[in-house]
């Protein structure tokens, strides 16, 4: 035990690198605290090599700790008094291209009473350290972890717009690209020029018999552009495991040297100001022979190792999974056993959103409820990341096990939501676009911005009221489950102002082979300008309910990320049901997926929450001792009990 380790001559050393007693009791009680998940995680993956890692890792800590800056040494021990920070209801997130957004990191900074107005809380600047020129995969081709994409700023004004950020209550996530580097990183550099050391740090094969044995088992994420898992280099003198493109090398994790890399960067990243941290590709980072190279153990091991030591320096930083896997596997990235809430902090619930988007084609819901009810309960002290759109394409990550409990063929169904939302099925209302389509499993995903592919674009093109009425509460609906569901809601930017895909993605060239760029707009300032005067307008209506819903949200304490929303069987399958049992009280959320008007029986209600309930959305109060209650299409409800709930 570690633990035992400091009450010997080790601790002693560990304090007389202090000058100041408190500084040293500080380092070496989160040490104690942390120090056994961090041994026996790197034991777990190194073995006999863990000890001689613990030992450069130290000295990693100690510098880290010694350049923290006083006002973030102080934000760490805010943290560590209120550890839920991540999980109240006023977290609200907000997810933007610094250059799209705003030009440039300076320019971000002029726009934060926009973001304060809007009442977010957490920004999530998305890829903005330096990349490889060129192509270079919307940025996750990092070439430089500690310089920031010369265009949009540098290091010091990352540094700047991080304290404007803290100063207004926002918390600055940034993507930490950990299962790959650019083929320009000065580590792939020193690899292709023969340096043994940097050879290492990557999978590189003489010939095509390792490689071929390995891909017998792996899937292609880009079968488009980028087929296969591995490519040959010149240079290097070899076949490289390149998962997702030529020019992206994948790291050896294996290596401990890699692991001493990855802390020192990201407590480097952590002393600029920099509070959250998107593992980037995380489910891909350890390699196993003869399974698909994802979600393996080490994985977990490794994340946890990172978390821990980490947290030793900078217990203010939090880390949020990108890992977009199946529910069975996706728990994990939270922890389970003896990795239980020690791992990441926060989670894409994907699966989420490509239920809200499901529902919406099909009408019904039984499907979601299926999805929902089939994820196990997550650790109590971590949250979801709640979305309707993000940068990425929807891949419809439906399980066929949920769709048969549900009625429905998996193949069916994912082949009918590709169909719908790339506009091939009649009466479809979504303008969408075809990503990555692969003849060998027939899986197609899609491109489109959430108004695009909520209807609003169609709409407006035949300039139909009707259909323009439906597209508007579509969206509010959407974003009121991601608002209620209990998680860190993630606004993707651009759609507080309904925002339409953009075509001119085309003429871009390093753009154009890649449509997901059509729903990566340019934020449209003279629209955010003068929306709010402009409240009957598509983007008005669509503005000022978000704004509502958010208001709401904030002063709903029974929205807490650490109650589990549950699903609540609903007699009618258009209507979803949600129930959260909250310490306050019982809150159910009840969400009409259709444009019909539904009559719910009332007792589904009453059952839970007696003979009243006030729509804490409207304010208005229903006397549940009726027999229905009626609900209008896309109708959302936020349902606690009492006329006049606490």
């Amino acid at each position: 035990m570690l633990s035992d380790v400091l009450k010997t001559e080790l601790a002693a050393q560990l304090r007389s690198a202090f000058d100041d007693d408190r500084d040293a009791d500080t380092f070496l009680l989160r040490l104690e605290r942390y120090g056994d998940d961090l041994r026996d995680s790197l034991h777990a993956v190194y073995g006999d090599r863990a000890e001689a890692l613990l030992e450069r890792l130290l000295e990693v800590l100690l510098h880290a700790d010694h350049a923290r800056p006083a006002d973030l040494k102080r934000l760490d021990e805010a943290r560590l008094l209120r550890p839920d920070w991540l999980q109240a209801p006023e977290m609200v997130g907000y997810v933007a291209y610094t250059d799209r957004f705003a030009g440039t990191l300076k320019g971000v900074g002029e726009r934060l009473d926009y973001l304060e107005g809007l009442g977010v809380t957490y920004l999530h600047l998305m890829p903005l350290l330096k990349p490889r020129e060129g192509e270079n995969d919307g940025g996750y081709a990092v070439q430089d972890y500690r310089a920031v994409r010369p265009d949009l700023g540098t290091m010091d004004d990352l540094s700047t717009l991080a304290r404007q950020l803290r100063g207004r209550g926002i918390s600055l996530e940034l993507d930490l690209v950990l299962n790959h580097v650019a083929r320009k990183h000065e580590w792939a550099e020193k690899a292709r020029a023969g340096d043994p050391k940097y050879r290492a740090y990557f999978h590189i094969f003489p010939d095509r018999q390792g490689p071929d044995v390995f891909e017998a088992t792996l899937p292609e994420v880009f079968p488009d552009f980028a087929p296969g898992n591995f490519s040959y280099d010149e240079e290097a003198g070899g076949w490289v495991w390149t998962t997702f493109n030529s020019y992206q090398w994948d790291l050896n994790w294996a290596n401990p040297d890699v692991f001493l890399e990855f802390v020192d960067l990201i407590l480097y990243l952590a002393n600029r100001g920099v509070e959250v941290f998107r593992l980037d590709a995380i489910a891909f980072i350890w390699k196993r022979l003869g399974t698909d190279s994802q979600n393996q153990p080490e994985v977990h091991h490794l994340t946890r190792a990172l978390r821990a030591a980490v947290r030793i320096v900078a217990p203010a930083v939090a880390f949020k999974a990108e890992a977009i896997v199946a529910p069975a596997e996706l728990i994990h990235y939270l922890g389970t056993r003896t990795h239980h809430g020690k791992v990441s902090d926060l989670a894409y619930h994907n699966s989420l959103m490509v239920q809200l988007w499901s529902s919406l084609a099909s009408r019904n819901t039984r499907l979601f409820e299926e999805a929902l009810k089939a994820f196990p309960p997550k650790p109590t002290n971590t949250t979801w990341g709640m979305y309707v759109r993000c940068h990425d394409d929807i891949g419809w990550a439906i399980s066929d096990e949920d769709a048969a409990r549900a009625g429905l063929s998996g193949p069916g169904h994912r082949h009918f939501l590709s169909d719908f939302y790339s506009g091939q099925f009649p009466g479809t209302f979504a303008r969408g676009l075809v990503f990555q389509y692969n003849p060998a499993t027939g899986d197609r995903r899609i491109s489109g911005s959430a108004a695009s592919l909520a209807g609003l674009e169609a709409a407006l093109e035949t300039g139909d009221a009707g259909q323009t009425e439906d597209a508007v509460r579509r969206l509010l609906l959407l974003h009121a489950v991601i608002l209620g569901f209990g998680g860190v809601p993630l606004l993707y930017m651009g759609d507080e102002l309904a925002l339409l895909n953009d075509y001119a993605f085309e003429d871009v060239p390093e753009h154009a082979p890649d449509n997901r760029w059509v729903h990566r707009p340019r934020m449209d300032w003279a629209l955010a300008e003068r929306v709010q005067r402009e409240a009957y307008s598509p983007a008005g209506r669509v503005n000022a309910g978000l704004r509502h819903l958010l208001r709401v949200r904030k002063g709903t304490p029974h929205l807490h990320a650490s109650i589990e929303s549950q699903v609540l069987p609903s007699p009618d399958p258009r209507v979803l049901l949600l129930c959260r049992d909250h310490p306050l009280g019982v809150m159910v959320q009840a969400y009409n997926f259709s444009e019909e008007t539904v009559m719910l029986p009332a007792y589904v209600l009453r059952d839970v929450l007696g003979d009243h309930a006030q729509d804490r959305l409207s304010e208005s109060v229903f006397s549940l001792d009726r027999l229905t209650v009626r609900l209008k299409g896309y109708r959302a409800l936020w349902l606690v009990a009492g006329e006049n709930p606490v």
